[in-house]
């Protein structure tokens, strides 16, 4: 029996973890099930961060095609439950034994590859409801970030960018090289407060600099969600002559921004590639195998949660399939002996969304190179970054890898693409934590692969550096691209 321990930092300091205490139900449920090949048992510990997240305290993950089995526990729920935590893990091992764990669960979907999953059905469902979202929960979505609010929009680190940008215009223009129209591209604008902060910003310092940029500026903001786009139009309407906006995919930026390829200046991503669908990859024995994973409802919520709408647990699936196909306005007018109005839907929505959760396996792949990251870009990408030493599971960041891939062309030759974000910077980091798939308010978070991203700037000619946030404390890094010298 391999025993991993990811959360290392947690065995020490001040509140330091008693690790042994912890694990010793698990030990002896698993010692008292002598139908368990425990040499053929993987325990893998794990500290969840994310309160809100898509799993149970302890799971069960079987490795397709093998008789391995890993045994998944979150250090953080199980420390100080003892009965019930050998009492889960007792009940797992029995569901896998006996074919069992249909009758703990309703299950929504079938499994497949994590970035098709309808966890992200569901956060588009999010982005493109936004507004019942809010009225029902009597909060923004911004309120869902730790502190309230986006690292990014600090002042002086806006400033200082703003700076950059102009000492990289006063070269051309002394060239007589500088066009006309200066192209700043946002893309996930938010609420549009970092945008105002970034034009507010730049204005005061065009005026103290005295080349009159400001009335060249084309100040693009692109979003997914038209509710977003409406709050930020209307949060920066001071500069209204200068910026334009656009509903956009972010996985495929060009089919709206095309017209703008070579021309942008800066591109400024902020809190958008933690937010799109992801597979993970993991190495188990030195062989590759893909998560895949299938939504489902632990049956004692699906059991309320169908009470609530006067209905069957079994015909819950079909309510969740026209929700995520309608949206909560139109669901209330299509089943309103369910959700008799469109905040009765809302709740619906939200309470699905708080019982959801995600059964995983191990899919062994015949090569990194049958695995597609994105469109153009195979998975052999990934064969230094998992070469660790040991076993390791990391996410592949496909939809970040797609946006960024799509977004650098825009770029002027000398551009820059700034992102802040929740990046792994190191391929190890995921030998040492959980780095998602979590909850935020309605939507999915995940941190990103920074390394991988990197080796696809650098195979398109990009130089991509790292560096933590401006503020202390922050989880926030930032990511730049420039055009390699």
């Amino acid at each position: 029996m391999l025993v991993d321990v990811k959360p290392a930092a947690r065995l020490r300091g001040k509140n330091a973890v008693d690790l042994t205490g912890a694990l010793a139900p698990v030990f002896t449920a698993l010692a008292a099930c002598a139908a368990t090949d425990l040499s053929r048992l993987r325990v893998t510990v794990d500290w969840v961060q994310y309160r809100h997240n898509f799993r149970a305290p302890v799971e069960l993950r079987p490795v397709v095609g093998d008789t391995q089995l890993e045994l998944a526990v979150d250090l953080r729920r199980i420390a100080g439950a003892p009965d019930s935590t050998a009492s889960a893990v007792a009940s797992a091992l029995h569901a896998h034994r006996t074919g069992g764990a249909g009758a703990r669960q309703l299950t929504l979907e079938e499994w497949g590859p994590t970035s098709r999953s309808l966890i992200w059905a569901f956060n588009a469902l999010y982005w493109g409801h936004l507004r019942d979202w809010e009225e029902a929960t009597g909060q923004d979505y911004e309120s869902a970030l730790p502190g309230g609010r986006s690292d990014a929009r600090e002042d002086e680190p806006v400033r200082t960018t703003i700076r950059e940008l102009f000492a990289v215009w006063d070269g051309l223009a002394e060239r007589r090289a500088l066009p006309e129209e200066l192209y700043v591209l946002e893309l996930g604008v938010g609420n549009g407060h970092q945008a105002r902060t970034w034009l507010d910003a730049f204005r005061e310092l065009d005026h103290e600099h005295g080349r009159g940029y400001y009335r060249r500026l084309h100040y693009l903001m692109g979003d997914y969600s038209a509710h977003v786009l409406e709050l930020a139009r209307a949060t920066v309407s001071e500069h209204a002559e200068r910026v334009s906006s656009f509903v956009l995919d972010a996985l495929r930026p060009t089919t709206s921004l095309g017209f703008l390829r070579f021309k942008v200046f800066l591109v400024y991503i902020s809190n958008v590639y933690d937010n799109l669908p992801t597979d993970e990859i993991a190495t188990i024995g030195q062989r590759e195998h893909l998560v895949e994973s299938r939504a489902h409802l632990p049956a004692d919520a699906a059991a309320a949660v169908a009470a609530s709408v006067h209905t069957t647990p079994d015909a819950l699936g079909g309510l969740v399939e026209k929700l995520l196909r309608l949206g909560p306005a139109l669901l209330a007018e299509a089943v309103p002996q369910h959700v008799p109005d469109t905040r009765a839907a809302v709740e619906f929505w939200r309470a699905i969304w708080a019982a959801l959760r995600l059964q995983e396996r191990y899919v062994p792949l015949h090569g990194l190179d049958t695995y597609a990251i994105a469109p153009g870009i195979s998975g052999e990408l990934l064969r230094p970054l998992l070469a660790t030493g040991s076993d390791v599971r990391m996410h592949v960041a496909n939809g970040a890898a797609a946006s960024f891939a799509e977004t650098l062309p825009l770029l002027h030759p000398y551009g820059r693409l700034q992102c802040h974000d929740l990046f792994a910077t190191d391929p190890h980091q995921y030998r040492d934590g959980f780095r998602g798939p979590g909850k935020y308010d309605g939507s999915v978070v995940n941190w990103v692969n920074g390394p991988l991203l990197a080796h696809i700037g650098a195979r398109k000619g990009f130089d991509v550096a790292f560096t933590p946030f401006a503020r202390a404390g922050s989880s926030i890094t930032t990511m730049t691209a420039d055009v390699r010298d």
